[in-house]
């Protein structure tokens, strides 16, 4: 039942995923039908029912100028092309990833590039000074124009914003800040809303660009309610494996850029460094001759990355086979080797299945279907694969091989890193008929064709 908390109204209830809003706390939203979502919000209109409006100012589009320099760029090239060309003033972007993954430590050196062209501020309530001190000098950090602001008061915090008119402003982490204003503890649902709120407001009408760490649950969504995704300009997450040194920045919202650009890290002791070539990282330490593996070209955000498709077979231990997918929709392999078991009447369906992508991507792309029908060929028959032959290609309930996009710019690719030969769908032909390659194009209209094309 609902209570009276005094000044600030009742208390409801809203689901972190979708904001819906309840009088009662509830397993399951109705709205959503996601569970154990519910989190306690205090109705906080009360408490600013008597502060004062201010004006609001209004512009004429026509005379709204634009800098010439309204992107800030670091050194990070790859990183700048994420953003959509570099930093905007007066953005606001939220950087996710899993503990541990490198977000204070890559903030910390982008702090240090954003420092050479003014003041930033790093505001830390998770570390206290020495803490950040020592990271910065594991990484050589030690700029004049950085400084570590050790609080987590937003007010405090707005205030010595607004005096002192920084650059960029770093807030690690966004569950940690709380307002006076709002009845509620740090990391609620009210809190992070009210909280962002307040820095966006702070960001537009200041023009000083902030990155907002939010943390992931353990099911790898955003710690908080949904809707901070969508108050943000961008939406950057830090991908990658406890394990392994190499770190993916991905762009999953950006209304200064396109989305799903990516960018490599590599992630060292003494802090990261860029990888230049990611399409070599993606395809490195293969052989010359490769059962079950192959390249497709995939358009990632504005460019194309190449990646390999590795499959293996094998008999079932027990009775049902299995299906061991990474990197790769799962239910679309099923499709894909229905469609070759019919259509060539081979059959894999009862042998165990195991797809994997390396270097811990993410393929959602339709046109790399050729290339999983190739790799499983290549195992079920045990043909190898030249390490220069690429696939691409969208494929049907039929098997026939359907037209890709932005087919000049992936043969474009091939050839740059030294590709001799390409599969790809015969209906692209007329794309490229005039186009001039050193790379063979083998057109394919049918997957039935793969079978007398695979004496590689």
């Amino acid at each position: 039942m609902a209570t009276s908390k005094g000044n600030y109204g009742k208390t409801k209830y809203i689901c972190s995923e979708c904001g819906y809003n309840s009088q009662k706390w509830l397993g399951k939203c109705p709205n959503c039908d996601s569970w154990g979502t519910f989190e306690e919000e205090i109705d906080i209109k009360k408490a600013f029912k008597n502060i004062e409006s201010k004006e609001i100012s209004i512009s004429k589009i026509s005379e709204i100028e634009i800098e010439k320099e309204f992107r800030m760029v670091t050194q990070y090239k790859e990183f700048d092309r994420v953003l959509g060309g570099g930093l905007v003033k007066g953005e606001v972007v939220l950087i996710t990833g899993s503990p541990g993954i490198g977000k204070s430590t890559f903030l910390l050196q982008l702090s240090e590039e954003y420092s050479k062209i003014g003041n930033v501020f790093y505001v830390s309530g998770e570390e206290s000074p020495r803490q950040i001190k020592q990271r910065a000098d594991r990484i050589n950090v030690n700029s004049r124009n950085l400084y570590i602001l050790n609080d987590t008061n937003i007010e405090k915090i707005e205030n010595i914003i607004l005096r002192d008119k920084p650059k960029v402003v770093v807030i690690d982490s966004i569950q940690t800040l709380y307002s006076e204003n709002v009845n509620s503890v740090p990391g609620s649902v009210t809190q992070i809303r009210e909280t962002t709120l307040k820095l966006i407001e702070i960001a537009k009408k200041n023009e000083i660009s902030f990155y907002i760490v939010g943390h992931i649950t353990k099911d790898g969504k955003l710690a908080g309610p949904k809707l901070l995704e969508h108050m943000v300009d961008a939406v950057l997450q830090i991908e990658g494996e406890e394990n392994n040194y190499y770190r993916i920045i991905r762009s999953i919202k950006n209304r200064y850029g396109s989305t799903n650009e990516i960018s490599i890290f590599d992630m060292k002791e003494n802090g990261i460094s860029e990888v230049k070539n990611p399409s070599e990282f993606f395809i490195s330490d293969r052989e010359e001759k490769n059962i079950g593996s192959i390249i497709v070209p995939i358009f990632e955000g504005s460019r194309v990355f190449l990646f390999e498709i590795q499959s293996l077979l094998s008999t079932p231990s027990f009775g049902i086979p299995r299906r061991t997918v990474e990197g790769y929709d799962k239910n679309r392999v099923e499709i894909l080797s229905a469609v070759l078991s019919r259509s060539l009447n081979i059959d894999v369906n009862s042998k165990d299945i195991y797809i994997n992508i390396p270097g811990g991507i993410e393929l959602k792309d339709r046109s790399s279907d050729l290339a999983v029908i190739f790799s499983l060929l290549s195992s079920v028959n045990k043909t190898p694969i030249s390490q220069k032959i690429a696939a691409i290609g969208e494929l049907g309930l039929r098997g026939e091989v359907r037209k890709v996009s932005f087919i000049k710019n992936r043969i474009n690719e091939l050839e740059k890193l030294g590709f001799t030969g390409v599969y790809l769908p015969k209906s692209n032909k007329e794309d490229i008929k005039n186009e001039k390659t050193k790379i063979k194009l083998n057109y394919i209209s049918n997957i039935s064709e793969l079978v007398e094309r695979m004496k590689i």
